[in-house]
């Protein structure tokens, strides 16, 4: 007979296939709802059967809109607008709140510190500011799709370089990096007030873009992001058990062979780039870094060997569910969907600020 324990260990590995084949069940059924949530409303049985059809290439459902009630015409309408419109900003916000979920959970491991996120470092000014210049030199429209994420991507990057650049060495501390994108970011934000005043009329497009929107969404922007963010997520992910070992110190972590100054520097230059990806296409979306990887600790533990992958699945659960949440409350507007992940993550992080100072010297009582 087995021991309780082994018994009770048996058990989960015999339920967690079942266990995942439902989430992933789930995860299908949800995207698929999703895909039919926007400003245009969509019957369901012809949402369902126009998402069917062109999964299947015409193979299922060869009359996309026989027996919905839906005349031929608006079927037409429909399909383009689930196809084209819907569809792709679904996608994008999955890979994008992947892509913030993996960048937040490699800062918090490099830094040690649960109030981490992709924007420590100032990285989502320098992308704001390379889209404010683009606004301020009033691109035409027409060009606008190609230019707005070349200049934000530019400016993301090159701020991560330069934070590198200031803060570089074999002796740079968590600490000298954390000030210098502190310290950078508010020297971007001064040069992003001073542009807006030298053309005000590009203040409202910048703050829409401030507060994040997938209004770029396509099918070749989402091939080109979700190319780049698997790639480097894959490399991201492989430094899972350095930033274990990171945890316990630095010098321990010297002992196992780690060398903390060029992981730390590896991984920041990586969490830069993919968010600097995540910022070119949509925007500053705050807090889904944050709060990704805390509910992946809480889930399955703090080995950032699962932690990575785990934070990218959460993030790309959490900015979904944000775009979702933005369309059943105002079904004909369009919001920026930054507000509605600030809905969230404002609590959560209050609540982490509230935790920290009850673990510090100064919470005591």
């Amino acid at each position: 007979m087995l021991p309780a324990p082994a018994s009770r260990h048996r058990q989960r590995l015999t339920g967690r296939p079942w266990t995942i084949a439902g989430l992933a069940g789930a995860g299908l059924v949800l995207l698929a709802l999703s895909s039919l949530l926007g400003t245009v409303p969509v019957p369901l049985a012809a949402g369902l059967r126009i998402l069917v059809h062109q999964l299947s290439g015409g193979a299922l459902f060869p009359s996309t809109c026989a027996g919905t009630g839906v005349s031929v015409p608006d079927c037409s309408t429909l399909t383009f607008i689930v196809w084209q419109l819907y569809l792709p900003e679904v996608l994008l916000a999955l890979v994008v709140g992947a892509a913030l979920g993996l960048s937040g959970g490699a800062l918090q491991g490099i830094f040690r510190n649960p109030l981490a996120d992709p924007f420590l470092l100032g990285i989502s000014s320098g992308g704001t500011l390379g889209a404010a210049i683009l606004y301020v030199y009033r691109i035409e429209v027409a060009q606008a799709d190609l230019y707005l994420p070349l200049f934000a991507f530019v400016g993301s990057v090159a701020t991560g370089l330069l934070i590198l650049a200031v803060a570089r060495g074999r002796s740079s501390s968590v600490e000298t990096l954390l000030l210098t994108g502190v310290a950078i970011a508010n020297l971007l934000s001064a040069l992003l007030s001073l542009v807006l005043l030298y053309n005000p009329v590009g203040g409202e497009q910048v703050s829409f873009w401030l507060l994040g929107n997938l209004g770029l969404a396509s099918w070749s922007v989402d091939g080109l992001a979700f190319g780049v963010v698997l790639a480097l997520g894959a490399l991201l992910a492989l430094f899972g058990q350095d930033l274990n070992l990171l945890q316990l110190g630095a010098d321990v972590a010297q002992s196992a062979g780690v060398e903390a100054g060029r992981v730390r520097l590896k991984v920041i230059l990586l969490a830069s780039t993919i968010t600097a990806i995540a910022v070119a296409f949509t925007g500053v979306i705050g807090f889904v870094g944050l709060v990704s990887p805390h509910v992946v600790r809480r889930l399955v533990g703090s080995d950032y060997r699962v932690v990575l992958p785990g934070s990218a699945l959460v993030g790309a659960a959490l900015l979904l569910s944000a775009r979702d949440v933005s369309y059943l409350a105002f079904p004909s507007s369009v919001f920026p969907i930054g507000i509605f992940t600030a809905f969230f993550g404002v609590p959560f992080f209050l609540f982490l600020l509230y935790r920290q100072r009850r673990l510090t010297p100064m919470g005591t009582r």
